[in-house]
């Protein structure tokens, strides 16, 4: 697990020569030195526990966390490459906060990782956490002007979804005096609800409670 977090690849050969080494040992936080090797993005070592049939590559911890989770999180593109080209691996699997990889790479604005996860039809790209945040909601909070654009232009995307505090993206962008992305938000809303794509946004949905989606404060401009 130590070598593999810090990408000791011949040490990592040395012990997975022998058979009283289990490559899929978890610690007690439940992670696995592959969940250890993704997340700072060892992608020798990676590809070491990708090739072994006795490493689960899908595996949580104990806060739900998956490797591939882990990998988005930080913006390691090969690595989270590695992991979506297999099939055993859940692309949308969220943790114990409701959080898929993709609201994790929104979040950070790891922009490739974003498209990658974009670029799949077994992705939603508008799920929600417990705090009822989807990714559009944690980009516009955390100034990703570009992960704003990207999911602004899916029909499959709600703008006005608010969170558990009523914050919706709108509210979260204007607070931060993001012009950009307050511009690109009231585009959508307000005068084009057309998509790039030429397709109609959904219809509000409801939040991850099971609830009503709160009316959203929309801020008119005169």
């Amino acid at each position: 697990m130590r070598a593999a977090k810090r990408g000791y690849e011949q040490v990592m050969k040395i012990l997975l020569e022998r058979g009283d080494v289990h490559p899929d040992t978890a610690d007690s936080d439940g992670r696995t030195p592959l969940s250890w090797a993704t997340q700072y993005g060892q992608e020798g070592a990676v590809m070491m526990l990708l090739n072994r049939s006795d490493v689960n590559p899908d595996m949580a911890d104990n806060w739900g966390r998956t490797p591939l989770s882990r990998a988005a999180q930080n913006g390691h593109h090969v690595v989270v490459k590695m992991l979506l080209d297999r099939n055993d691996v859940n692309p949308d699997m969220a943790d114990n906060w409701g959080r898929t990889p993709l609201s994790r790479a929104s979040q950070n604005g790891h922009h490739g990782v974003v498209k990658m996860l974009l670029d799949r039809n077994d992705v939603n790209p508008d799920t929600a956490d417990w705090r009822s945040q989807t990714p559009l909601s944690w980009a516009a909070q955390k100034r990703k002007d570009d992960i704003v654009m990207m999911l602004l232009s899916r029909s499959d995307v709600n703008p006005e979804m608010a969170d558990k505090s009523g914050q919706t993206p709108f509210s979260y962008a204007a607070r931060n005096c993001q012009a950009r992305v307050t511009d690109m938000l009231f585009e959508r809303i307000y005068r084009n609800p057309t998509c790039t794509n030429g397709e109609e946004p959904d219809p509000p949905r409801t939040n991850l409670h099971g609830l009503s989606e709160p009316p959203s404060k929309r801020i008119r401009l005169s």
